[in-house]
């Protein structure tokens, strides 16, 4: 891992505030966060009916994770798998898993599952290769 890596420490999150890193939560009890995750500024989660977010997860800024969706009553946890990443901009809907090692291109609309190490982007989503 990266050296800014090296002093990271969990982060202090409070119920509906700003972290100190600018991202917020909702329901934070229903939010696992792995070691060394990076979550970029302006990022919103809902983690209403659970987030597991494994270690070394990096999640771009302005990216919407949600665990509820009142326009299509769909409701699910959403889990990141270890070492994978998420574009800036991107949306994780309910009810997905995200692969180890995989990556989701910026400004991705994350409606399924997506297997380990796989590169996938679009909107809706696709899996447009495997990573070695």
């Amino acid at each position: 891992m990266t050296s800014r890596f090296e002093n990271w420490e969990y982060p202090l999150i409070e119920e509906n505030k700003l972290t100190e890193y600018h991202w917020l939560v909702q329901h934070k009890d229903k939010l696992k966060l792995g070691y060394k995750t990076d979550i970029g500024a302006f990022t919103y989660i809902n983690a209403k009916n659970g987030v597991i977010i494994e270690d070394y997860v990096q999640i771009g800024s302005h990216c919407s994770l949600y665990t509820v969706s009142t326009i299509d009553d769909k409701k699910g946890p959403i889990i990141l798998k270890k070492n994978c990443k998420i574009g800036s901009h991107s949306t994780i809907m309910p009810n997905v898993t995200v692969g180890s090692n995989s990556i989701i291109g910026a400004h991705s609309f994350v409606n399924k599952d997506i297997p380990d190490n796989v590169l996938a982007f679009g909107t809706p989503v696709k899996v447009i290769k495997k990573l070695k």
